[in-house]
């Protein structure tokens, strides 16, 4: 099968012929119909995570079950399925509590001895990304990184439901509980940040603040349910958004992953206000904050890892917000593109501008 291969950080990605091993016990094999192109697989590629090349990226699929390993109850041959990265394995204290996102073992890969589930033309393993990889024409997941779905849910879409959708419409619907008429300010309005602006309108949301440094984005934030935008190329973001609720937003979803992000969403938080942070800061990096901001004014700060999903609960329903009109997708996709073109994909992204960037397989 053809891949993306990542041989080294900070360059381009290389289009190898890879193979790839039959399914073994607990193990699926699917044929890849679409993968949305994520800011943490640039990320990966800019060393911001620790990720060793070689290795195929691409962690939002969308596809088709063309085999099951022995033991595999929950699916067949021809259904269709969503990737996932938050893999659980049903036993540890997070998955009996409610927490499978934050299970022990979601990046355990096969068995120490196993034969590589990916490898080169020399026959070097090439590593697996989260279990997944979809930056391939096939993958071979465990059965609990799958969901099933419905089949008429069109594949190129359904892909965004498995990271970016639910990492921001999650962090809106599971990770807080923002009331009815709370003001919610967005910083990022990438594939994430639409979709934690999208759960802030599900819920009913009072002030919707988009805030980005790309006026282009500010539009289609509108349609997806903004009612106010701030424009920080223009504007000092955090007195905006102080102007436009009165003191600070009750809640600010930080959805770039910068340090100066991070602390503006501090900062545009109201008293009382939470503010929540959904992207990833380079691991190297810290984030200096007041801590006056907490005690005096009690504000709080919360992570969300990809929106504190149960996503074998969560996507499905997901589905049937965008089949029943409640949540937009079409409008997400800046543009589909061939395996071959991944690397533009990526230019893109770091010049901003795109929303999000879907990889479409035959």
């Amino acid at each position: 099968m053809q891949a993306a291969v990542m041989r080294a950080n900070n360059v381009p990605l290389e289009i190898e012929e890879v193979a790839i091993d039959d399914p073994g016990p607990g193990e699926v094999l699917v044929k890849t119909a679409a993968s949305g192109v994520c800011h943490s697989d640039l990320t990966v590629i800019e060393g911001g995570l620790p990720v060793p090349p070689p290795s195929i990226l691409g962690h939002e699929p969308a596809g088709v079950v063309e085999a099951v390993g022995a033991g595999v109850t929950d699916f067949s041959p021809g259904d269709h399925v969503i990737g996932c990265l938050s893999s659980w394995c049903g036993v540890c204290k997070f998955c009996t509590g409610g927490r499978p996102y934050l299970c022990l073992t979601q990046f355990a890969g096969r068995p120490e001895g196993a034969a590589p589930r990916l490898t080169a033309a020399n026959g070097d393993p090439i590593l697996q990304f989260g279990n997944l990889s979809s930056f391939a024409e096939k993958m071979l997941s465990p059965e609990r990184s799958l969901v099933k779905i419905r089949d008429d849910m069109p594949l190129d879409r359904a892909c965004l439901i498995g990271c970016g959708v639910t990492t921001g419409l999650g962090a809106a619907l599971n990770t807080v509980n923002i009331p009815a008429g709370a003001s919610v300010a967005i910083i990022g309005c990438g594939g994430v940040g639409l979709a934690a602006l999208q759960g802030a309108r599900i819920v009913g949301a009072g002030q919707i603040i988009a805030v980005d440094a790309q006026a282009w984005k500010f539009n289609l934030a509108q349609k997806l349910g903004a009612t106010h935008c701030v424009d920080a190329s223009d504007v000092d973001p955090v007195a905006a958004v102080q102007e436009i609720t009165g003191g600070g937003a009750d809640f600010v979803f930080e959805c770039i992953g910068l340090v100066s992000t991070v602390q503006q969403a501090v900062a545009m938080t109201g008293r009382g206000g939470t503010s929540v942070l959904v992207g990833v800061v380079p691991i190297t990096q810290k984030v200096e904050i007041s801590a006056a901001d907490l005690t005096l004014q009690e504000k709080k700060i919360t992570g969300s890892f990809m929106g504190s999903n149960r996503f074998r609960f969560d996507m499905p329903k997901y589905i049937d917000f965008y089949l029943d009109g409640r949540l937009h997708l079409d409008e997400m996709i800046s543009s589909r593109l061939p395996l071959a073109e991944v690397n533009d994909a990526f230019d893109r992204m770091r010049r901003g501008e795109a929303a999000r960037q879907v990889i479409v397989f035959e």
